[in-house]
Formats: structure tokens, C-alpha cells, sequence
């Protein structure tokens, strides 16, 4: 089944052949695309036309993938927006760098059509900040979460948790399966106002886990965490 056609993605890539192969599989599947060759047109085009997802190359001329993201992000518009990286490097520095920035995820090179639609449908899917309830409550699963009141409900059963706790869970569930790097999980929670270590977050991690189960959180080796729900 195709997309709706009101999803519109931006393609960033300074190989013509890439754009090419990319542009054809995702117009096939009933998106909009849109298409720049360097970072700097990235932003520029983006601005036009307000893409729900944008795949950026990360070593590009003029401007790399990495710094158009860290752009788009501090601008309200694409707060929302997904924004993945198109990338042969697999280095973890630099995925640890694209997440930092407010990647949402990648995609390997070379391109398998398939697999790059499968996943980009995946991305889609998700639940974005923008699609919480208006009264401020976050419904997964068998967790409901409400904000307003710092409460979390599993199965019905409320579940009593610190304030820390519930904003890291408030986080990591506002956004299912977006991997959330230390850096930035440091930055919305603690902003640093106190001298926090990476072994503060990981006994925040583990007291979620204790209290909701092991698998409402996964640790992405070397780079931070993501909700599974």
C-alpha cells in the first residue's frame, strides 16, 4: 500500500546516481521528493518546502550532512522533522556526532531499494512530539503517561517514579525508537545545572527498567538509549 502523497521527503546527496535510485524508489511509493546536493541546499530547499523527513549524506561539499542537521534543528520548523543520515561510514564517531546533532537514525550504503523504503516507511510511522494528546498524555502500548500530573500508568496500575525518571522516560517515549545519544539526554533533563556523569543516567536507566521491565529501554552500544515500549 502507498504512502499518502502529502508526505513530502528531502534527499541530500552529492552523488547524482545516489539521488537518482533514491528519488525513483520513494516517488514509486507515492512520496513527494525533493533533492539537494550539498548541506547548504539541504537547508535552503527545506525551507521551501517543509519536508516530514529528510535522508542527508554526511561528507558532502560546501556543507556536510552533520552541520545542516545541527542548522535545521535550532529552527522551529523542522523540530518535528525526521531527520536521517545516508552514510558508508562506520565509524562510530560519527554516528555518536549525526545523533548528537538530533539525528533520528541511518541508513547504510550501498542502498538496497527495499530495505531504504521499508525503513524509511518505519521512520514515518513513529510517533512525533507533535501527535501527543492534547491534555499532555503520551499512550503506548500498555503505558500511558501523563505529563501534566507526573504520573505513569502500566496496564492500568499506576507506577510511582522519581521526577528525574519520569522526564527521561517522558523523553525517550515521546519519540519510540529515536536513539537518544548521553549528550543530549544530559542537556533536556539536567541542563546542566549540576555536575551529572554518564553513571547517573544509566542508574536512572536501570531504575525505569526495575520498574517497568527490561525491555521499555534499549542501550545502543557506544552511543545511548531508545524506547521500545
Amino acid at each position: 500500500m502507498s504512502s499518502s502523497p502529502k508526505q513530502k521527503i528531502l534527499i541530500v546527496d552529492d552523488e547524482p546516481d545516489i539521488l537518482e535510485l533514491i528519488e525513483y524508489n520513494l516517488k514509486k511509493e507515492g512520496y513527494q521528493v525533493f533533492l539537494a546536493r550539498n548541506g547548504q541546499e539541504a537547508v535552503a530547499e527545506a525551507k521551501k518546502s517543509l519536508p516530514d523527513l529528510i535522508v542527508l549524506d554526511i561528507m558532502m561539499p560546501k556543507m556536510d550532512g552533520i552541520e545542516a542537521c545541527r542548522i535545521m534543528r535550532t529552527m522551529p520548523e523542522f523540530k518535528n522533522t525526521f531527520m536521517v543520515f545516508l552514510t558508508a561510514r562506520s565509524e562510530e564517531y560519527s554516528e555518536i556526532a549525526g545523533f548528537n546533532v538530533g539525528a533520528d537514525d541511518y541508513i547504510a550504503k550501498p542502498i538496497k531499494p527495499r530495505a531504504l523504503v521499508s525503513r524509511i516507511n518505519a521512520i514515518l510511522r513513529r510517533n512525533a512530539p507533535a501527535e501527543e494528546a492534547p491534555d499532555n498524555k503520551l499512550e503506548i502500548g500498555d503505558l500511558v503517561i501523563d505529563r501534566e500530573a507526573y504520573l505513569v500508568y502500566q496496564k492500568g496500575v499506576k507506577v510511582v517514579l522519581a521526577k528525574k525518571e519520569f522526564e527521561l522516560l517522558y523523553l525517550l517515549a515521546s519519540k519510540p525508537g529515536k536513539v537518544y545519544t548521553r549528550e543530549v539526554i544530559l542537556k533536556n533533563i539536567w541542563e546542566d545545572s549540576v555536575v551529572v556523569t554518564n553513571r547517573t543516567i544509566d542508574v536512572h536507566i536501570r531504575k525505569l527498567r526495575e520498574k517497568l521491565g527490561d525491555d521499555v529501554v534499549a542501550t545502543v552500544k557506544g552511543v545511548g538509549y531508545k524506547f521500545e515500549g
